[in-house]
């Protein structure tokens, strides 16, 4: 059935256009965004093509979808949906592929005959009001007949809150997000509170819980909407690495959002100030700043921590200097004097922070270190906040290591750690890498479950960018001078034959590094000039395509990286995806998915998940898709992890990604766009960690302008925290001191 009428003049609005069928065919769905393109046939036997963004539908599925038809010069006559409403199935055969196309898992077309057979007609009153009723089907069996009753009831649920936020924008996965985070009340609670969902469901900001707030009739002057504006802001703070705002930038940003009377916005600040979710304090450099109550609470947690260990007076270890002979026999190594002299301070100290950049030997130190506590037959563990890292640690140091979340035993039911305090880790010594990783909430965690008498050792390089969460960990402890530290600066003879680890350094001198010449034998570091941000677009598909792999042997999926400062902008990372996967993954049958990503795409996750073990930043490879569970299966390090549709807007395409996604990984070869387009961006820290992530190859196109500019902005990512201060306090005496 399709339906509709022609408005002209300044009348009433047109009707809209109705289309009524079944869903015969699926030719294209993105599950990230929800875009979706239907064949649905109506009673009468027409075919029509129903396009736009709208739920998971089921071939079989009966729609009614109302929006404004429309000819498109490539596809035809098609209907835009603004909505789609699923309908029960009319006759038997549409209840048979209903129920067999993929609603529940292990109910395929086979088991939906023998239902539709033996209830007939009555088969959706059974599923409603008598479930129990599906174990009379031969071979269904009780655990299918479950998951098919559960699975009905979840789609009836899904289908009402699915129609309630359509009106709203709300996209299918985000809704089913909803669904799953409030359940059968997702509806009520939505209209009692909308702003809950910006600071309860993730992908749903402000804006659009003022959209649904602005719809069912909050006023513009509401204090309710103010108060959500002052916490959004504070919580953008944070994703920003912030971990306070001052108060007078917090009543500028809350205004622009919200765009009410300057009085009103002094009031919501107040009120957050005085609840449970903020905490007040006045610094003097700044004045009034506001805190979140969670990173108040590590901020301070975390310097008083750190000062109890520092305030134990370590047992000396015995046989630094046999140790450090020891160990450059038995490996051929000369450590340099800083290398020493961290060795002695480790044997002295109950924390030590260890820093510098590439080719200083940070590895080497960590290796002597274990021999000097094993000689002191001390228990060592190991641990970096990821799993690349944590895997590296590893094979540089044939010593097991865990992920910081693993060694603290993250417990996705209560979102907390089973080791803290009360209950301490079991070690004398733990060694950290890529501390420049840390943020303030997962330090606080760490340092609060190491056992009174034990050692920490923080090792890192504090001139990378701080931390994708909040706060600068690393920086702040170093620049309290509250804790011994050792910056390790002598780059060891064969680092220094490196092109790589050379312009490192050079860049973080500011002077301009030097690339390999065209002939030169184990050439590393290649500088690229582009005439504009398309150019380089150009030379990053050339090189990552065809040069690399054919001049260097590496696998241009598994082995080249291309990191770019920006996601929009013909070389940032949004556009180069797009036209790096169409080169080296280009869509055909044997890869088609209807999940929306390809099979074999790089992807990259965009969000702390601690209940299946990904976090931001992983990178792994779609290697199945399981059309019976709607699941696309992603290999992530050699471990299997199944993404329902509801999550696949936490993937995106990793062939290009951001700098900053990059923290702690290494590549065999980076490929890095940095231009005058990214002129907001460019940064001399930024380079540099652009730089350190290649290990075998770099290559970088840039334009003079842009170079120039990196490398005399030394100005770091400047973040609102107060840990330096709060920790020099504290091991200088305050009263935080045991």
């Amino acid at each position: 059935m399709a339906r509709g009428s022609n408005g002209a003049g300044n009348g009433p609005d047109p009707a809209p256009d109705v289309v009524e069928g079944d869903v015969d065919r699926i030719t294209y769905e993105d599950a990230a965004s929800g875009f979706r393109v239907l064949r649905v046939t109506d009673r009468h036997g027409q075919v029509h093509t129903v396009v736009g963004r709208m739920q998971a539908i089921s071939v079989g599925t009966r729609v009614r979808a109302t929006g404004k038809f429309d000819t498109d010069p490539r596809h035809g006559r098609q209907l835009k949906a603004s909505t789609l409403l699923t309908l029960e199935p009319d006759t038997l055969k549409g209840l048979e592929r209903l129920i067999g196309s993929g609603l529940a898992s292990g109910i395929g077309p086979t088991f939906a005959q023998r239902i539709v057979q033996h209830f007939g007609t009555s088969t959706l009153r059974i599923l409603d009001e008598h479930p129990e009723r599906l174990l009379e089907v031969t071979g269904l069996g009780r655990k299918r007949a479950e998951k098919l009753s559960r699975a009905w009831s979840d789609q009836k649920a899904t289908r009402e809150v699915m129609v309630f936020l359509q009106g709203f924008g709300i996209s299918p996965a985000l809704a089913q997000r909803i669904f799953r985070r409030y359940g059968p009340k997702a509806i009520l609670l939505v209209k009692e509170n909308p702003y809950r969902l910006a600071t309860d469901i993730w992908g749903v900001g402000f804006k659009k819980a003022d959209d649904i707030a602005q719809a069912i009739g909050i006023a513009r002057d509401a204090p309710e909407r103010i108060r959500a504006a002052v916490l959004h802001v504070i919580d953008q703070a944070s994703e920003r690495g912030h971990v306070f705002v001052p108060r007078v930038g917090l009543g500028m940003e809350t205004r622009k959002i919200v765009d009410v009377d300057e009085d009103l916005i002094e009031q919501a600040i107040d009120d957050v100030a005085g609840s449970e979710h903020a905490r007040t304090e006045v610094i003097d450099e700044i004045g009034t700043v506001i805190y979140s109550a969670r990173l108040h609470a590590a901020e301070i947690g975390l310097a008083k921590s750190l000062a109890r260990l520092c305030g134990r007076e370590a047992r000396g270890l015995d046989g630094a200097e046999q140790a450090i002979g020891a160990f450059e026999h038995r490996t051929g190594t000369t450590l340099a004097e800083a290398q020493r002299q961290a060795i002695r301070l480790a044997a002295t100290s109950r924390v030590l922070v260890i820093t510098g950049g590439p080719g200083v030997g940070k590895t080497t130190i960590v290796r002597a270190l274990i021999e000097l506590f094993d000689r002191a037959s001390l228990s060592v563990r190991l641990a970096a906040p990821t799993g690349r890292a944590s895997r590296r640690m590893e094979e540089a140091t044939g010593r097991a290591s865990q992920t910081l979340h693993r060694l603290l035993d993250y417990q996705p039911r209560n979102g907390g750690f089973a080791h803290n305090e009360d209950n301490p880790l079991e070690l004398d010594v733990l060694i950290v890498d890529e501390c420049s990783m840390l943020d303030l909430p997962l330090a606080h965690a760490l340092v609060r479950a190491i056992p009174p008498k034990a050692r920490l050792v923080l090792v890192g390089d504090v001139d990378q960018l701080p931390s994708i969460g909040p706060g600068a960990v690393l920086r702040d402890i170093i620049e309290s001078r509250a804790i011994p530290t050792i910056r390790l600066v002598e780059i060891f003879r064969q680092a220094a034959a490196s092109r790589i680890v050379s312009s490192a350094h050079r860049i973080l001198d500011g002077r301009i590094p030097e690339s390999s010449s065209k002939g030169e034998s184990g050439g590393d570091f290649f500088v690229v000039t582009a005439a504009d941000a398309q150019d380089a677009a150009g030379k990053v598909r050339q090189l990552v395509v065809e040069r690399i792999p054919k001049s260097f042997s590496l696998d241009p999926v598994r082995q080249v990286q291309v990191l770019t400062p920006m996601h929009r902008g013909p070389a940032g990372s949004e556009a180069l995806n797009r036209a790096l996967q169409d080169a080296l993954n280009p869509a055909s049958e044997a890869n088609r998915s209807p999940m929306g990503f390809r099979i074999g795409d790089k992807v990259m996750q965009l969000r702390n998940d601690y209940g299946r073990d990904v976090f931001n930043g992983d990178i792994g490879f779609v290697s199945a898709v399981d059309p019976e569970e709607r699941t696309l299966i992603v290999d992530l390090e050699g471990r299997q992890v199944a993404y329902e549709e509801s999550q696949l807007d936490e993937l995106t395409l990793a062939y290009a990604c951001s700098i900053h996604k990059s923290q702690g990984s290494e590549y065999p070869a980076v490929v890095i766009p940095m231009l005058s387009a990214h002129f907001v961006m460019l940064s001399r820290n930024l380079l540099y960690t652009a730089v350190t992530r290649g290990k075998r190859l770099v290559v970088l196109i840039t334009d003079r302008y842009a170079l120039r500019v990196a490398l005399d902005e030394t100005r770091r990512e400047e973040r609102y925290t107060w840990l330096g201060r709060r920790l020099s306090d504290a091991v200088n005496g305050t009263g935080m001191r045991p």
